[in-house]
């Protein structure tokens, strides 16, 4: 069976050790069937048995897809592209040794950190910086380094729940701090926090509401304001998430922002609309991000070379040429510029097959919720099930994820932006069946 030619090409995808796995199951269930049913089998039905479990199984590796929902930074599908020139120039640093923990002056041991400190201290305005390898560390770590065994004051207003069951109560359970309520969902007073100091309080933190907004009858004090209210001895940490650094984000504000109003500490996303590799940032004041280092948690929850030489990368071409990440590109693709590309997509599809629908994009990731842009995407006309075309989309050799609105399939032209107009179209000639 494993010689069989349609097996063994899913040998190259899946290795020969799983496909050999899954002809082994295959057949044992087969034998079974035949044991208990009497079942008849002919070879090529095994075969396509075998295929269709090798199929199933291949579905599940990580590969390319074409991201249509109109969401830039959709966190199911890797969030921010990296640039190719980035990843290139990271190259060498990846496939060949590299210097990721050794000191080249000195020929010893060193710092994994490269110039990403650096770097970031010219985006941010920060004193200093670590990187780790995802918000949720940066924030765990900044809780258990500088407030395990005390209280911490958190706004009822933000003790939010972000995708996958993150929960900021149970991350700061998890940091051995106590967390201290104050406020209210919709306002929370400088006095709220003021009053809630004690001997015992280790820090404030402020939470990013990354994926909702309240809005209406709300208060909450301005960060410079909050700075000054508090004893020099409380760490007053925010944990931004966004990665909002030198963009012009709706509804988000900046890193340097936030440091400049007083913030000692600002967790963010490397991955968001930062527009690096996926990594956690802890940026602000020396001592306190010297303090996280020295942290045994830190060796928990570092990044290896991959992640230090991609960033370092970004981040240098942000500094030299204004790169700037995958949000605020597309957010700032001109409306004509739109509608010329859909118009060439639609040349290549049978008339009346599809057309342009004005729709609505959002930054996603977790960045700018309740934040929508006017945008268009081409909406596909099929006696087809809505749930049907799409299924087919996500089934093609590229899978395009798309969505449904107004009982319609969609496919937003502006997160399709820079992928190839003839593959896409291609693809809807396909699902539709012309």
């Amino acid at each position: 069976m494993l010689e069989h030619p349609g097996i063994a090409a899913r040998c190259s995808v899946l290795s020969r050790p799983l496909v050999a796995r899954i002809v082994s199951e295959v057949l044992g269930e087969a034998r079974d069937e035949i044991r208990d049913r009497g079942t008849v089998f002919e070879e090529s039905a095994l075969v396509r048995r075998i295929e269709q479990e090798c199929e199933r199984l291949a579905s599940k590796r990580i590969r390319k897809v074409i991201n249509a929902t109109g969401i830039i930074l959709h966190t199911n599908m890797g969030r921010s592209p990296l640039s190719r020139a980035v990843w290139e120039k990271a190259a060498d640093a990846n496939t060949r040794y590299s210097n990721v923990e050794l000191d080249l002056s000195t020929g010893r041991r060193g710092s994994r950190n490269g110039i990403c400190p650096e770097l970031l201290s010219l985006l941010t305005g920060c004193e200093d910086a670590l990187v780790v390898n995802n918000n949720a560390a940066a924030v765990l770590l900044t809780l258990t380094a500088l407030a395990r065994g005390k209280d911490v004051i958190v706004s009822r207003g933000e003790q939010v729940q972000i995708g996958g069951g993150f929960r900021i109560p149970e991350i700061l359970a998890l940091s051995g701090a106590r967390l201290i309520e104050v406020g209210t969902t919709n306002i929370t007073t400088l006095a709220d926090y003021s009053e809630a100091v004690t001997e015992s309080t280790a820090m404030v933190l402020l939470v990013h509401t990354s994926n909702f907004r309240i809005r209406g009858f709300t208060e909450k004090p301005d960060v410079a304001e909050l700075a000054k209210s508090l004893p020099p001895d409380v760490v007053l940490a925010v944990d931004q998430g966004s990665g909002t650094t030198s963009e012009n984000i709706a509804g988000e504000t900046r890193v340097r922002s936030l440091l400049e109003k007083g913030a000692h500490l600002v967790c963010f996303s490397g991955d968001k609309v930062l527009g690096g590799p996926q990594a956690g940032i802890v940026a602000g004041r020396k001592d306190l991000v010297r303090r996280l280092a020295a942290h045994p948690l830190l060796r928990v929850v570092r990044p290896g070379k991959t992640i230090y030489s991609l960033l370092e990368e970004h981040l240098v071409a942000r500094l030299n040429d204004g790169g700037i990440g995958q949000a605020e590109r597309i957010l700032a693709l001109p409306p004509e510029e739109l509608r010329t590309m859909g118009k060439r997509i639609l040349e290549k599809i049978p008339e009346g097959r599809a057309s342009l629908a004005s729709s609505k994009i959002s930054t996603g990731g977790g960045s700018a919720p309740d934040e929508y842009f006017p945008s268009l995407s081409i909406e596909l006309a099929s006696e087809q099930k809505p749930e049907d075309l799409l299924r087919s989309l996500r089934n093609l050799e590229t899978p395009i994820i798309g969505v449904i609105e107004d009982g319609r399939v969609r496919l937003s032209l502006a997160t399709m932006h820079g992928e190839s107009e003839h593959d896409i179209a291609t693809a809807i000639r396909t699902v539709l069946g012309d």
